[in-house]
């Protein structure tokens, strides 16, 4: 049974996830993460003195009151509405979601992003993007993908599922290896693993999937390899991408970065080139379609889906949400019990849902109360520290 809001009635226990307890992981983001983050953006990006100056103002307001968006911003009313009285408030007190949604939607005003000037459309973040993409680390992935490419078709997909899953862990993923595999196990990395209900989903007759990425650089490559691979092997008809219509948090991807990520595809020697070109191709033809809904650049989660998303969303055969920030507003950034079951969570989604994602925050929930004593007892860190995932599906 479900709440007007969509979120299972068990969530009426789960309080949401906020940054005022000293020494947690939301403290720690929201009062050094974000510093560290502005500090690299202004050492990457030549700024006018008004811009840095602007940018320092959003940096001093992290020990005292949240600041008011300018009510000429294009955004302005989205955002009043959704702050429910946080505005005047300190950062660490108001839900931890919000706060660093809000936060990332600052420094955009801050750096001019939306204002008729020169430095209108300029991403803070393009110089670590394009950076991740001429790294080695990038390059040794790419020479794997012809074993990947020539691989039989399952096994293929199973490894292309692995590398979407791991993102910048990509190199571990690009191995043509079960991801439920003995010596996987073996580590522990692997929280929850529902693989099995996705090949079903997947193995019926091709239909629209859709994937709705997170980051660029190495992420969204491994997700256009698992695009490829879906196509390639018919397990779907369509695949429709969503991406971020501008820039979010520091990595997220947007339509410029597929276009960067394919010219790189299309400038490596082998599978890398034929992967980007039938990607091409499959953009021409429709069978790979783009979106960009601004609802990706807000702070709510699913369950305040807009109703054209819902109407899209209702007819894919599966739906694979990416990343951790996705996750966390797929299920609520709340504190839930970590047993709870992720399909009672996600009851209301309006299609079949694959969630990868690679933990990178406190949010839990379908994991086994063995696994859940194993890890708390071996691995304190296990949901911050971006070595552990799931595979969590709801069909």
């Amino acid at each position: 049974m479900t709440q007007a809001s969509g979120l299972p009635t068990t969530a009426a226990q789960a309080e949401p996830i906020l940054s005022n307890l000293p020494g947690s992981f939301p403290e720690g983001v929201l009062l050094r993460r974000h510093p560290d983050i502005v500090a690299t953006v202004r050492r990457l990006v030549p700024f006018p003195r008004a811009v840095q100056e602007a940018v320092d103002g959003l940096l001093a307001t992290l020990d005292g009151a949240i600041p008011e968006l300018p009510e000429d911003a294009h955004d302005a009313t989205l955002w009043r509405d959704s702050a429910a009285g946080y505005v005047g408030q300190r950062w660490v007190d108001v839900p931890f979601l919000w706060a660093e949604s809000y936060f990332y939607r600052l420094l955009l005003e801050a750096t001019g992003y939306f204002q008729d000037g020169p430095w209108r459309g300029v991403d803070p973040f393009a110089p670590q993007k394009l950076a991740e993409l001429d790294s080695s680390e990038l390059a040794r992935d790419l020479t794997n993908l012809d074993a990947l490419v020539d691989a039989p078709p399952a096994e293929g997909l199973l490894a292309a599922v692995a590398a979407s899953l791991w993102g910048n862990r990509a190199d571990l993923g690009f191995r043509l290896s079960d991801p439920s595999s003995t010596a996987r196990d073996q580590v522990d990395d692997l929280v929850a693993d529902d693989s099995a209900t996705l090949w079903r989903l997947l193995d019926s007759e091709p239909g629209t999937v859709h994937l709705v990425a997170d980051n660029a650089g190495r992420e969204l490559t491994a997700d256009l390899v698992l695009v490829d691979r879906l196509l390639a092997t018919d397990r779907a008809s369509t695949v429709v991408l969503h991406l971020k219509p501008h820039p979010y948090y520091v990595s997220d991807a947007t339509v410029s970065d597929l276009l960067t990520v394919l010219r790189r595809l299309t400038a490596t020697p082998g599978a890398a080139a034929g992967i980007a070109a039938r990607l091409r191709a499959a953009l021409a033809t429709d069978r790979l379609q783009v979106r960009a809904h601004e609802f990706w650049c807000t702070p709510g989660t699913f369950h305040e889906l807009p109703t054209d998303l819902v109407d899209e969303l209702s007819g894919a055969a599966v739906v694979i949400v990416k990343g951790d920030l996705n996750y966390r507003r797929l299920v609520g950034d709340l504190h839930w019990d970590p047993t709870t079951p992720f399909a009672d969570v996600v009851a209301y989604f309006p299609a079949p849902v694959a969630a990868l994602r690679t933990l990178k925050s406190d949010v839990a929930v379908g994991v086994t109360p063995d696994r859940l004593e194993r890890l708390e007892n071996a691995t304190p860190g296990w949901r911050t520290n971006g070595t552990h995932a799931v595979i969590h599906v709801r069909d």
